[in-house]
C-alpha cells in the first residue's frame, strides 16, 4: 500500500523548483494579556522524509508538541527565535510587536531563506527576502506549521517559569490569555510588569480584551 501524501509537506515541495530554500514564519500570543509574542522561523530538509504530523500547534496536544519541538529543532537546517516583551508591545501595538518579533527570529536564525512563508496577511517589514504570505498558513504548510510549533512550545515554557514566580495568577493554565480566572486574579492582585497595560486597562484600544464579548483565544 502506497504512503499517504502529507499535504503541508507537498505544499512547500510545490514551490521547490523556483524556491529552493524555504522559510517558514510564525507567532503565537498576539492574544493574551501577560507575556511576550514570540515568532519562528524555520528552513527544513526537504531532501529527507518529512516531518509526522506538522500541523497548527493549536491542534496539537501539549505532548506531541512537544516531541515535534525536539525532531524540528533536530532535523531542521536551520531555525530561529525572536520575541517582543509586553512593555514593547505596549508602546509599537501589537500587529508591529508580531512583526518586529518575526524580523528577530530570521536574525537570530543567521541562514539565508530564499522565499519566506509567513503566516497571515501581513509581510514582514524591513527584510530583504521575498515573502509570500499564507492566510492560514500554520494548517497549509509544513514550513509554517513547524515555525508555529517552535513559537507554541518557547512561549509555554516562558510562562510556566512566571508562573513560579507569580503562581497566584495560573499562568501555568491559561498561559496569559484573558481568561476568567485570571481576569479575576488581576482584580484582586493587580498588574504586574508582565501584563500589557494597553491590552487591560485602556477600553479605547483594540486590544481591550475586557470588553463585551471578547472570544477568549489561543495562538
Amino acid at each position: 500500500m502506497p504512503k499517504k501524501r502529507d499535504p503541508l509537506w507537498e505544499f512547500d515541495c510545490a514551490l521547490l523548483p523556483e524556491f529552493p530554500i524555504l522559510c517558514g514564519v510564525d507567532e503565537v500570543g498576539r492574544g493574551p494579556l501577560a507575556g511576550n509574542v514570540v515568532a519562528a522561523c524555520v528552513i527544513l530538509d526537504f531532501a529527507a522524509k518529512p516531518i509526522q504530523g506538522l500541523n497548527d500547534s493549536k491542534k496539537l496536544s501539549e505532548a506531541v508538541r512537544e516531541e515535534l519541538f525536539i525532531e524540528i529543532r533536530g532535523r531542521a537546517v536551520a531555525y530561529g527565535v525572536g520575541e517582543c516583551s509586553p512593555l514593547e508591545i505596549d508602546r509599537f501595538n501589537i500587529l508591529r510587536a508580531s512583526l518586529l518579533a518575526m524580523r528577530r527570529a530570521l536574525e537570530a536564525m543567521g541562514v539565508p531563506p530564499g522565499l519566506l512563508l509567513v503566516d497571515g496577511n501581513q509581510r514582514i517589514p524591513d527584510v530583504r527576502w521575498a515573502q509570500k504570505t499564507v492566510v492560514k498558513g500554520d494548517g497549509l504548510s509544513a514550513s509554517i506549521a513547524a515555525a508555529s510549533i517552535l513559537a507554541k512550545v518557547t512561549r509555554d515554557r516562558q510562562m510556566l517559569v512566571l508562573h513560579a514566580a507569580h503562581p497566584e495568577y495560573g499562568f501555568d493554565a491559561h498561559k496569559g490569555y484573558a481568561t476568567q480566572i485570571h481576569r479575576d486574579a488581576i482584580g484582586k492582585h493587580g498588574l504586574t510588569p508582565l501584563h500589557r497595560r494597553t491590552f487591560c486597562e485602556d477600553p479605547q484600544q483594540p486590544e481591550d480584551l475586557f470588553a463585551p464579548g471578547y472570544a477568549e483565544t489561543e495562538g
